[in-house]
């Protein structure tokens, strides 16, 4: 009987912040991934194990969640004033495709450290002993984020005292700036911020009712509505929504037609194919809770609740890019955010998510009647798992 051997392919498996990833250089591939197409996308998808079926990624890499399933491609940057290219790639667990139309805020914490260690950046830029900036072309929404990665002895420092909730382990903090992360194309309010073009919108989900619901795109394109219009209360777990078939097609109806509204779509059914992107979350007042690690979170310690929903689940935690739409959208007076955070004005809040608690801050400012957000900041932290040869059969891709 014939067979294809497997090939092999340098590759690191890093975490970033409540995520983890398979990190390619972009040089690394086989010639044929190289370039954006299916043969890329089989590659990738095979690298972590989808589509599985039984939904546990045991013949690869993947993690059978979608903060586990993910891929990144890194090169050294096609862009003037930046250092690197970062393409990232989110894997569904049951599909065979990858959605590039997004980023992962927590993953970006990872690519300055692997820059750094695969020698991308300049020597001479690198301290022996300090911060070093690394600056990140984000290929998938075309923007700029900044990395602050701290080095000792002229190596990527990753172990430290830096404590993320929803990572067990603490490590060397890194500083992220997301730069201009607001989209700019062409939606229906002219793009920007707020792409209907208003604050707050109807949004009638046939089926299932109508919510008041920003639509956002900053970081991330996000759909947020009130807890309370869902029957809940913001301090929701996992369980409490992952193991509801209904509240799970109630979200992702309410996901789908805010995608339609925001203009990334033609129709609902089309949001199915784009599942990476807009997510959906819903935000509450502060109150007390117990974290899914059984540590208490008072009401008093943050500004408000927040829960988002990632591929299809909720997520563990709270996705980075989604931080940065909820810091952003908290910022200007009369969102669903703003509101749940209690109104007026602020540059920095920190919300509660199912892991605990996370600190972000957001610039915003208005211009000619437009909102617009020149920068958002947090803190993460990243750490090799593991380096090596990745194998995949030969006739995988």
């Amino acid at each position: 009987m014939s067979h294809v051997p497997q090939i092999r392919i340098p590759a690191t498996y890093m975490r970033g912040g409540t995520s983890k990833g398979v990190f390619f250089r972009l040089q690394d591939l086989p010639e044929r991934a190289q370039v954006p197409g299916p043969a890329r996308d089989a590659l990738l998808c095979r690298v972590i194990g989808s589509p599985d079926p039984y939904g546990k990624h045991t013949d690869g890499m993947g993690g059978a969640t979608s903060s586990t399933s993910k891929v990144v491609i890194i090169s050294p940057s096609t862009q003037s004033g930046h250092d690197v290219d970062y393409l990232y790639g989110q894997v569904p667990i049951e599909g065979a495709f990858i959605d590039w139309s997004g980023n992962c805020g927590n993953l970006s914490s990872a690519v300055g450290p692997f820059a750094i260690a695969n020698g991308m950046i300049d020597p001479a830029r690198v301290p022996r002993d300090g911060l070093c900036t690394v600056r990140i072309w984000q290929a998938n929404i075309q923007k700029t984020i900044v990395a602050h990665v701290q080095v000792t002895n002229g190596e990527v420092q990753e172990t430290g005292d830096f404590e993320l909730d929803g990572v067990t382990f603490p490590a060397a903090e890194v500083q992220l700036e997301f730069i201009d992360p607001a989209d700019e194309g062409d939606g229906d309010g002219g793009g920007a911020m707020f792409p209907t073009g208003q604050l707050v919108d109807d949004l009638d989900v046939p089926g299932v009712g109508m919510f008041k619901a920003t639509m956002i795109n900053a970081g991330v394109p996000m759909v947020f509505v009130e807890a309370a219009a869902l029957g809940y209360d913001g301090t929701e777990l996992q369980g409490a929504i992952n193991e509801d078939k209904v509240a799970l097609a109630k979200l992702e109806a309410i996901r789908a037609q805010g995608a339609v509204r925001m203009g990334l779509v033609a129709d609902a059914a089309a949001a199915a194919k784009r599942p990476l992107t807009p997510k959906v979350a819903f935000v509450a007042p502060p109150r007390d809770y117990v974290s899914s690690s059984g540590k208490p979170v008072k009401a008093a310690d943050i500004d408000l609740l927040a829960r988002a929903m990632s591929m299809g689940k909720l997520h563990h935690a709270m996705m980075g890019t989604a931080s940065v739409a909820i810091a952003t959208a908290a910022a200007v007076p009369g969102t669903v955010v703003n509101a749940a955070a209690g109104g007026g004005t602020r540059e920095v809040l920190v919300f509660g998510h199912p892991s605990g608690t996370l600190r972000v801050g957001a610039d915003v400012k208005q211009v000619d009647g437009a909102w617009a957000v020149t920068k958002a900041v947090m803190s993460r932290s990243a750490r090799v798992l593991m380096e090596g040869l990745v194998r995949v059969p030969g006739d995988a891709f």
